[in-house]
């Protein structure tokens, strides 16, 4: 084979605006998800969920059930196979009478079809001993408890200096709540799996972005080896972190089909995801910031308290991005936990920095207020030389220019007025983000083959973000070719094993590896002599050890969101007429694609501001808002103009590509950015989301406006 010619090696695929290489397959519908592989022979299922808040299963009947045509089997604690004690207490389904939480599942049941399966289920009686329980949080609940650490391994408190006594003297003060509800993740595609086993072995098909902690997981659930289990997700229809670990819908469907002997699949029906595959925590901040007359901060306390299950600690880490936005010698940042008898928490997209920054950017808003000074410029004086927190050189932080860029592409004005157009109070708003740069260990193959053409092969997920292209487009690169001549492989537990796609490290992490492979392959090809052989020519590579090394830099991306809003007096309706997010995130590898992420996030930031918001009815014990018709998410038509920009940012000290992670910083800034310009154009300030029209309307009306 030949060597890439000094042409070839001149061409660049990374950065360009590739087309999506499995684009067509999606919007033609030859995509198969997870719930449309047709297995011989398959069967479906249908769980139960609980009807109390918290006690015991005192019998099930499934008499009924039974007798209802093209039942096959209801599962229950009783009759399900035993599974090994899992680590995360989640997926322990079906296993015993305790009912944890309203909406747990207590049994399922597996029939000919869907609906033979969904009608079983209602034929299902379950009868309880209830116990009492508690699903309201409030900051000063007895319970209340400070974590040693929280999500991400970050410790719950950290103090420096004197914060207390410091903004007790400072020249100006802020000292403010905010409220951010429980929310829900409502991926396009619900949660889904399909199982079968074949023998010794056991093949699954399910929506998860990361197949091979699937893998593992199923394999110490059954106690089988991990090499006699093959996990598929070829196409995921969104997550936003709910599909970041298994959830009970893979382990019932392996359940149902290890004992029914049948292929069994299992969608969530979408009024279950709140209560059965995480949610975010609601969060109650108390931020106090104290101030210079210049502006300069003296002192930053960042206080977040948060609901956790009694079953599973989870700790959203909101107080975390205060270590390290802004230069200010005094501080403090603590997180505090109220056990409740709520479904677990878990991950959505920015956990921690989503609220945090809604809370950190709004107060930061409020002292530019206090101050008479320009929001940007507080900002960008407040600059720190290295991230307060740790006292590390940052690897990249180009905040001030996204800001400064920002105002310039978004027309911000220091001297802005809002101003009145007949019932509509219209005003701007600005916010800050960021997201710190992860990076796990990742093995991938480069393979090439005599017809001049190369596969790469790396077990990463394509959750809807364009990794298959984005990863032949780093290996074109490496190899010196035309990105044409590139064809990846991801999706299975038969491909190298490679982390989850989440923490917006996706991308960083399995491109390392394909680089890595790609880049020996091109050596090896340059000492090779003579055509390849038939079964061609493959390098290997893994980053253990160099992709979790520590990094004696602070790594993170950054971002600056500009809003403009109108607010109607009448009604209280808030529009949203322009959003405006600048970025500094690396080298961005595939312009069409970043720009996808960029305003996906910045569109679900919206509906954190606006639309989306759950409510734990303290009645019941459960979600009241639990689908689409109640639980609002955000269409095109909610906000007419959107745009993302980003600096051209070179940054050596983060992975071989010079790529942070961009899937979820688009979230963070642009609630706070919303909620500012509310503020600008009624005079009101909200503390508490989402800006519903009730909520916006009495506060508007009752300040006269």
């Amino acid at each position: 084979m030949a060597v890439p010619t000094a042409a070839a090696r001149a061409h660049t695929a990374v950065g360009a605006p590739a087309e999506r290489r499995e684009g067509r397959e999606k919007v033609t519908g030859q995509a198969r998800y997870a719930a449309e592989h047709q297995l011989p022979g398959r069967a479906h299922a249908w769980p139960v969920t609980a009807a109390i808040a918290r006690g015991r299963i005192r019998s099930v009947d499934a008499a009924a059930a039974l007798a209802q045509p093209g039942v096959i089997a209801v599962l229950t604690h009783e009759n399900a196979p035993r599974l090994a004690e899992p680590d995360d207490p989640m997926l322990r389904v079906l296993q015993d009478d305790r009912v944890p939480s309203r909406g747990a599942f207590v049994a399922l049941v597996v029939a000919e079809t869907p609906e033979s399966a969904r009608a079983g289920a209602e034929e299902v009686r379950v009868a309880y001993d209830a116990e009492p329980y508690d699903v309201t949080l409030r900051a000063d609940h007895p319970d209340r408890y400070e974590p040693e650490q929280a999500n991400g391994g970050h410790p719950g408190r950290r103090e420096q200096g004197d914060p207390e006594g410091v903004f007790a003297e400072s020249t100006v003060r802020v000292d403010t709540s905010y409220r951010v509800p429980p929310l829900h993740n409502h991926p396009m595609e619900p949660h889904a799996s399909a199982a079968h086993f074949d023998g010794d072995r056991l093949l699954v098909h399910t929506s998860s972005q990361g197949t091979t902690m699937v893998r593992a997981t199923l394999a110490a659930l059954f106690r089988m080896p991990e090499d006699a289990i093959t996990v598929t997700a070829r196409h995921v229809g969104g997550g936003f972190g709910s599909k970041g670990t298994p959830r009970p819908d893979v382990v019932l469907a392996a359940l149902a089909a290890r004992h029914t002997g049948r292929p069994v699949t299992l969608a969530l029906h979408r009024r279950m995801l709140p209560s059965v595959v995480g949610h975010r925590a609601p969060t109650l901040h108390r931020v106090r910031l104290g101030a210079g007359a210049d502006g300069r901060l003296t002192s930053v306390l960042h206080e977040v308290t948060t609901h956790t299950s009694r079953t599973k600690e989870f700790v959203e880490q909101a107080a975390v991005p205060a270590r390290v936005m802004y230069a200010a010698p005094h501080r403090l940042t603590v997180h505090r936990a109220v056990p409740l008898d709520v479904p677990i928490p878990s991950w959505m997209r920015a956990p921690g920095e989503a609220p945090g920054m809604y809370a950190l950017e709004s107060a930061m808003d409020e002292l530019a207020d206090a101050l008479g000074m320009d929001p940007v410029e507080l900002r960008v004086l407040n600059e720190p030389d290295a991230e307060p927190d740790s006292d590390k050189p940052f690897s990249s932080r180009h905040l001030v220019e996204c800001l400064r860029e920002g105002a310039h592409r978004f027309g911000w004005s220091r001297d802005r007025d809002r101003t009145r157009e007949g019932p509509w109070l219209v005003g701007q708003g600005v916010a800050a983000a960021t997201y710190p740069v992860l990076v796990s260990p990742s093995t991938a193959t480069a393979h090439a083959l005599p017809d001049g053409t190369f596969t790469v092969r790396v077990n990463a997920t394509d959750i809807g973000t364009g990794a298959r292209t984005v990863l032949a487009q780093i290996a074109a690169d490496a190899l010196g070719v035309p990105l044409e001549r590139v064809r990846t492989e991801v999706g299975g537990t038969e491909l190298p094993p490679a982390p989850l796609a989440g923490g917006s490290s996706g991308s960083s992490s399995w491109g390392w590896s394909v680089h890595g492979a790609c880049t020996r392959l091109a050596a090896a090809l340059a000492v090779h002599a003579g055509p390849l052989p038939p079964e061609g020519l493959t390098a290997h590579a893994d980053t253990t050890g160099r992709a979790d090394a520590d990094s004696p830099y602070a790594r993170h991306a950054f971002g600056a969101h500009f809003a403009e809003v109108a607010v109607d007096t009448v009604t209280g309706e808030t529009r949203v007429r322009r959003l405006l997010g600048m970025y500094a995130a690396g080298r961005i590898l595939n312009a069409r694609t970043a720009r996808s992420q960029f305003v996906g996030g910045m569109t679900m930031g919206l509906g954190m501001a606006l639309t989306e918001g759950s409510t734990l009815d303290p009645a019941f014990g459960d979600f009241a808002e639990c689908d689409l018709a109640m639980y609002h998410v955000p269409a095109h038509a909610d906000v007419p103009d959107i745009e993302a920009h980003w600096i051209d940012e070179e940054d050596p000290h983060v992975n071989p590509m010079g790529s942070k992670g961009i899937g979820e910083i688009g979230i963070v800034g642009t609630a706070a950015a919303i909620g500012n310009a509310v503020h600008h154009a009624t005079g009101v300030r909200f503390r508490e989301l989402p800006l519903t029209p009730d909520r916006v309307r009495e506060a508007v009306r009752g300040a006269g406006r």
